[in-house]
């Protein structure tokens, strides 16, 4: 099983469109998928048209004295199964800080499903926290979206600090967000990430109003729009993602 977090720094910067559409396109290229939505605002769980409740909360869920495998639901999408969010996440830090071995505690609950899923996919809250700490050390890929300004470097400096000193062997890889070609400050930046990170993808997403629109259908966009060109780097960044996952893709495809 592989496992994949969605995770910034900053919020608002395209991270749970990612996580939604990526993990359809792997359950619809046949793998069996889960996304567990750990962030409180709960927007994975909204788009994959779940309830935001797990039965005893997130630190029962942690702790594991509850049963995670009874919190799943199916979505609508075949392979594609979801762990819900629940309003308790707000407070996760407190509980896992009263925890033994914290940092170990997402992995102890994704080691449960290893023989149910053939990937994970972690819509991850923003921020630095102890719960970020526990996501980088569980994940085999962090997945992070970058906006086109000047503080990208910051914010994408700050991940890679972050996995160095919790898993040495997690694989960060970048990709911009929210493009706007036109304005000369976004083409810029995509040409500094793209010269100074050798790890930030090609694939660039577009600032897209049917990416913003996912909201009203609560759908991914390669399902409702899948010639557009924000599904297109959907699928694009879903190819480079499982070459690094060493997956293949039923589709290739390139934006």
């Amino acid at each position: 099983m592989k496992v994949v977090a969605c995770y910034a720094v900053k919020g608002g910067v395209g991270k749970t469109a990612a996580a939604v559409n990526i993990a359809w396109l792997a359950a619809r290229d046949g793998y069996r998928t889960l996304l567990w939505d750990l962030d409180s605002q709960a927007g994975a769980t909204f788009l994959l048209r779940g309830r935001t409740k797990v039965k005893g909360g997130s630190r029962r869920l942690l702790q594991g004295k509850s049963d995670a495998a009874r919190a799943i639901r199916e979505t609508a999408d075949p392979g594609l199964d979801l762990l819900p969010a629940d309003t308790s996440y707000a407070s996760t830090d407190v509980d896992l800080n009263a925890m033994k071995r914290s940092e170990h505690r997402v992995a102890k609950v994704l080691a449960g499903f290893a023989l149910d899923y053939d990937l994970v996919i972690l819509d991850c809250p923003a921020g630095l926290s102890l719960l970020s700490a526990n996501i980088v050390h569980a994940a085999d890929v962090v997945l992070v979206p970058i906006v086109p300004s000047p503080l990208s470097l910051r914010t994408l400096d700050q991940v890679v600090d972050l996995a160095t000193q919790t898993n040495s062997d997690v694989d960060v890889m970048a990709f911009l967000s929210m493009v706007e070609r036109r304005r000369a400050l976004h083409r810029d930046v995509v040409d500094l990430l793209h010269g100074r990170y050798a790890d930030v993808a090609r694939t660039v997403v577009p600032n897209s109003a049917l990416i913003e629109r996912m909201g009203q259908r609560r759908r991914p966009i390669v399902a409702t729009s899948p010639e557009s060109t924000g599904a297109a780097a959907y699928r694009g960044l879903w190819g480079e993602l499982a070459t690094r996952l060493g997956l293949a893709t039923a589709r290739p495809d390139s934006a």
